[in-house]
């Protein structure tokens, strides 16, 4: 798969020490899958969920949400947002369009 806005999550994440190195470890994971479904996704992260036309991963034991698009056929993953758990719930990422 193909990160989109690599440089974006790491400046978002650099907000949260704690969680960089999750977030480098996923990514190291996410270069060298080729998920084809979600399923394929929960093999490695069990939590994975799609909400809308998204998927979030729960990050740090769930104190942080990361959210992106994947686009299974083109193998590329598209990077949205990085959140804290508090901030997730408050739900405004769903004023995405793509959404």
């Amino acid at each position: 798969m193909h990160l989109i806005s690599i440089t974006n999550l790491r400046a978002d994440v650099a907000k949260f020490p704690d969680a960089q190195q999750q977030i480098e470890d996923w990514y190291t994971t996410v270069r060298k899958v080729n998920w084809q479904k979600l399923d394929d996704v929960r093999k490695i992260y069990r939590d994975a969920e799609a909400v809308g036309n998204f998927t979030v991963f729960n990050i740090r034991g769930n104190n942080y949400r990361l959210i992106v698009g994947i686009d299974y056929e083109t193998q590329m993953i598209y990077y949205k947002y990085f959140l804290t758990h508090a901030e997730y719930n408050k739900d405004r990422w769903k004023n995405d369009p793509y959404f």
